[in-house]
């Protein structure tokens, strides 16, 4: 039986100008997989996708990961279409291959969008990575003067005492008008200190803290979304948790303000759109951002975005093209405080 299609991998390293610190460690460089699909009927007909697992957060993060998606990629070739149920538990493989088909599909323009076509840019945050106190002062005084009105802080790495007057010194020049404060704790805090660390941090008008304790206590996740002056936000949390049954079960017990999707951790980008319906029919918010991917997966997850949000109001997080020394060439550009494509210079 021929071959629909044909789907070569190629292993990629990129590495970072800066080392990108977290709260589970600091990056130097990025390992990713790109698939490049090409119709055999039409051999002008290709695409490209990203597949990017983060070590030690992705579900999928596998140690023969490669030998997986090889395997994956043979069903596609074969049967020229994709087995959702059958890559659920693979969301960073989905990902790539929904991309590559996608491209292979309709082209460039993956979702036909303002954003897409170059006519309309999203709005996104400032990233203020983890770094001592300094180092993440200047981070946060180069994001304010670049124009963003949203600024997200990652913290978790050095004193908290460190991070409140970061945060202090924001609010005594900006009001929550002016900018929105964003935190992403990562899961660094501990049960004991959660709640009085976010009755501290409520004190500076802060939209969200992303996940404050580690995943996997849904127990004390929800005491603490009950409790905390400050509206909490679901990020880790949901990594793993991949059938529609499960998502609604943690939403019903949690019941968190928003949830932070990335589609190489929640289920490609099929499984963001089930997380955002479900979330919907909850009333509970929510955002798409990028997991450090090359410009590939990030223009996908950012199509994504003004595809999923067409009247948005809400930042998402896809200000990291600029993150690699070593990125592939890309039609996209951060004016100000938004995001553009100009397909003309791809």
């Amino acid at each position: 039986m021929m071959k629909k299609y044909e789907i070569q991998i190629e292993p990629r390293t990129f590495h970072f100008r800066l080392p990108a610190g977290t709260s589970r460690g600091v990056y130097t460089e990025r390992q990713s997989w790109l698939l490049r699909l090409r119709s055999t009927t039409d051999p002008q007909r290709c695409g490209v996708g990203e597949c990017a697992p983060l070590p030690d957060l992705s579900c999928d993060a596998i140690p023969e990961y490669e030998k997986t998606l090889r395997a994956l990629c043979d069903r596609f070739e074969q049967e020229g279409t994709i087995d959702y149920e059958l890559m659920r538990p693979y969301p960073s493989m989905l990902f790539g291959l929904e991309t590559a088909w996608l491209h292979c599909q309709h082209g460039d323009v993956i979702f036909d969008t303002p954003f897409a076509r170059g006519e309309e840019g999203i709005t996104i945050n400032g990233l203020v990575w983890m770094g001592n106190y300094e180092e993440m002062l200047q981070r946060i005084e180069d994001k304010l003067e670049q124009g963003f009105h949203c600024v997200k802080l990652k913290i978790g790495a050095i004193a908290f005492e460190q991070e409140l007057e970061l945060v202090k010194r924001i609010r005594d020049r900006f009001s929550r008008r002016e900018v929105e404060l964003r935190v992403d704790a990562n899961g660094a805090f501990s049960r004991d200190e959660a709640l009085y660390k976010l009755e501290l941090l409520s004190q500076y008008a802060i939209h969200s803290i992303e996940q404050p304790i580690q995943a996997r206590q849904w127990s004390y996740m929800a005491q603490l979304c009950r409790e905390s002056p400050l509206p909490i936000a679901l990020d880790e949390e949901l990594i793993g948790v991949n059938l529609p049954d499960m998502k609604r079960q943690l939403l019903n017990i949690i019941k968190p303000a928003y949830i932070v999707l990335k589609p190489s951790l929640h289920g490609g980008m099929s499984g963001v759109r089930e997380w955002v319906d479900i979330a919907r029919s909850m009333d509970i918010g929510s955002w798409i951002t990028s997991a450090l991917e090359s410009n590939i997966g990030l223009d996908a997850v950012a199509q994504l975005a003004a595809d999923v949000y067409p009247r948005q109001r809400i930042a998402q997080g896809l200000g990291t093209g600029q993150l690699f020394t070593d990125n592939v060439e890309s039609c996209l550009r951060i004016e100000g405080e938004q995001l553009w494509r100009h397909p003309a210079h791809e």
